[in-house]
């Protein structure tokens, strides 16, 4: 059974998620994403976290810059964070956040949805960075740091 102890960056992670739950019950559903991106700097910022918006990172090939990334939220140097304005999640968005981790190492991201009536999150691990830095892996969606 996964514990708390298997997650990575809970507490981290429940807090914001905690503030996106905040940004929904505060504004509602049915805003364009923009307007919950400023909400959760709000949040995130009067919540004590340290976070950049739009946190570019740079895709190389061969020591060259050939693309550019944006993180909605990079917080306290750990978590990626994307939000979307919209009733679930798509297989785009996902892969979206999937390669964000690999092509950065990040080990977790939070994909967050705002849709009309419920704010979503889903927690997407970089299977390879957990492995890279520990040795071991927990097949559970968490790792295990023994």
């Amino acid at each position: 059974m996964l514990e708390k102890k298997d997650l990575v960056y809970p507490d981290l992670s429940y807090k914001i998620i905690g503030c996106a739950y905040e940004v929904f019950n505060g504004l509602g559903g049915d805003h364009k994403e923009v307007v919950y991106q400023r909400a959760m700097a709000v949040s995130l910022k009067e919540k004590g976290l340290g976070f950049t918006e739009q946190h570019y990172y740079p895709v190389k090939f061969k020591e060259v810059v050939v693309a550019k990334n944006f993180f909605d939220f990079f917080v306290d140097d750990k978590i990626v964070v994307e939000l979307k304005s919209a009733n679930r999640f798509t297989k785009q968005n996902y892969e979206q956040v999937l390669n964000y981790l690999n092509i950065s190492g990040i080990k977790l991201a939070l994909l967050i949805s705002f849709g009309k009536e419920e704010v979503r999150c889903k927690r997407v691990v970089n299977f390879k960075a957990l492995e890279n830095a520990t040795g071991h892996l927990n097949p559970e969606l968490g790792y295990n740091k023994e």
